[in-house]
C-alpha cells in the first residue's frame, strides 16, 4: 500500500472517530486524547483506546463507526485502562517549586471530604514528597496476589489511597534513575497497583517536559491535566512549554491553579500581590481553559505539608482551604455533574 493511500485511509479513520462522543466530557474521543498509536497496516486498523474503567462501551461505538469502512477487514482495539479507576487526572507544572505536590495533596483531600473515592499516585520520581505531606515515611508496601498478577497495595491516609516511590526508597538517597530503568518503574506504578474502586486517580507528575513526563502521559489513561503555576512571568513561560507538550500528545488542559497568588492581611483582610498578579488569568485567556482557583499565601499550607496534615483537613474554614474545596467542586461538576448536581450546585467553575 502506497504511503499516500495509508495517509488517506488514516484521515478517513480519524474523521469517523471524531464522531464518537465521550458522554461525560461532551467531546470527541480524538480531541480528548483517548485515541493513540493509530496505525493502518494493509487492510487492518490498529489503535489504542485510553479510557476510564466505566467507559468500556466506547469500544463498541468505535467498532460500529469503523464498520462503515469498505476497505477495512478488521479493527484491532487495545483497551488501556486502570482497573477500577473511573477518572485519571494529571497535576502538572512547568517547573519545580510552585507547589504542585501540595496542590495535588489538598485537591485529593478536598475530593475525599466531599465523598469521592480518591487515589493519589506520586509519580514525581525525582522529588517524591507526597508521603511526607500525608504523614507517611518509608513504609513496607504490601504486595498481594491477584488474578492478573502480583500488585502493590496502596497505603490509605486521610481517606486517600496513596502509592509513591517515596514509600519504597531509602530516606535522603538520590533517585538517580535513567532511561529503561525509569521507564520500567513508571509503567510498573501505573499498571501494578491494586487501587480498588476509585472515582478519581490524581497523578502528581514530575515538573517539566522530560522523558518521565512523556512516559507517564503516553502509558496512562489521563483524560486531562490541571496546571499549577505562580503569578510570575518566569513561571508562566515554563507552563507554556508544558502546555505545548500536552497538546503534542493530545491531552487536554482542564484548568489552571495559580498558587501563592496573594497575601491576605490579618488585620484588614486586604490582598497584597507579592509575586505580581495576572499570570493565571493570562494563561486562561491564551488556553481558553478556566482559572480553577487562586491559592493565597498561608504559612499553614506549608506547616500542613511538613506535619502530614493538609490544610484542607486541619483548617477547613481557612481561605486557602475554601479555594481547594471549590476546585474539587469544579472537578466534580465536570466529571460527575448528574450524580453530584445537588451537592455542587453552588459552583460555577468549568
Amino acid at each position: 500500500m502506497a504511503q499516500s493511500e495509508v495517509n488517506s485511509y488514516q484521515q478517513e479513520v480519524v474523521e469517523l472517530l471524531k464522531q464518537v462522543i465521550e458522554p461525560i466530557l461532551k467531546n470527541d474521543i480524538v480531541s480528548l486524547g483517548m485515541v493513540r498509536n493509530l496505525r493502518i497496516v494493509d487492510d487492518y486498523v490498529y489503535l489504542r483506546l485510553y479510557i476510564g474503567s466505566h467507559q468500556q462501551q466506547l469500544k463498541l461505538e468505535i467498532e460500529a463507526k469503523l464498520s462503515a469502512l469498505s476497505w477495512c477487514k478488521k479493527t484491532y482495539i487495545q483497551i488501556c485502562t486502570i482497573p477500577g479507576v473511573k477518572i485519571t487526572i494529571g497535576i502538572s507544572s512547568g517547573k519545580g517549586g510552585v507547589g504542585k505536590s501540595t496542590t495535588a495533596v489538598n485537591i485529593a483531600a478536598a475530593l475525599s471530604l466531599q465523598g469521592a473515592k480518591v487515589g493519589l499516585l506520586d509519580a514525581d520520581v525525582y522529588g517524591p514528597n507526597v508521603p511526607q505531606m500525608l504523614g507517611l515515611g518509608r513504609a513496607d508496601v504490601e504486595v498481594i496476589h491477584t488474578p492478573t498478577g502480583d500488585k502493590f497495595l496502596p497505603l490509605e491516609v486521610h481517606g486517600i489511597k496513596l502509592m509513591s516511590v517515596g514509600l519504597l526508597a531509602e530516606a535522603n538517597r538520590p533517585l538517580a534513575w535513567r532511561g529503561p530503568v525509569l521507564h520500567k518503574i513508571i509503567t510498573q506504578f501505573l499498571n501494578d497497583v491494586e487501587w480498588g474502586e476509585l472515582d478519581y486517580l490524581l497523578i502528581d507528575l514530575p515538573p517539566g517536559t522530560g522523558d518521565a513526563q512523556i512516559t507517564i502521559i503516553q502509558e496512562s489513561p489521563i483524560c486531562g491535566v490541571i496546571l499549577v503555576t505562580t503569578p510570575q512571568q518566569v513561571a508562566i513561560a515554563d507552563v507554556r512549554r508544558n502546555i505545548y507538550m500536552f497538546r503534542q500528545v493530545g491531552v487536554p488542559v482542564l484548568g489552571i491553579v495559580e498558587n501563592m497568588s496573594y497575601l491576605i492581611c490579618g488585620d484588614c483582610g486586604s490582598r497584597t500581590y507579592i509575586f505580581g498578579s495576572g499570570g493565571g488569568e493570562q494563561l486562561t485567556k491564551e488556553l481558553q481553559a478556566p482559572l480553577l482557583g487562586q491559592i493565597p499565601i498561608d504559612s499553614r499550607i506549608c506547616n500542613g505539608g511538613d506535619t502530614g496534615n493538609p490544610i484542607v483537613i486541619s483548617e477547613p474554614a481557612s481561605p486557602a482551604s475554601e479555594v481547594f474545596q471549590q476546585i474539587a467542586i469544579a472537578i466534580g461538576l465536570r466529571f460527575f455533574a448528574r450524580h453530584h448536581a445537588n451537592a455542587y450546585r453552588t459552583s460555577d467553575h468549568f
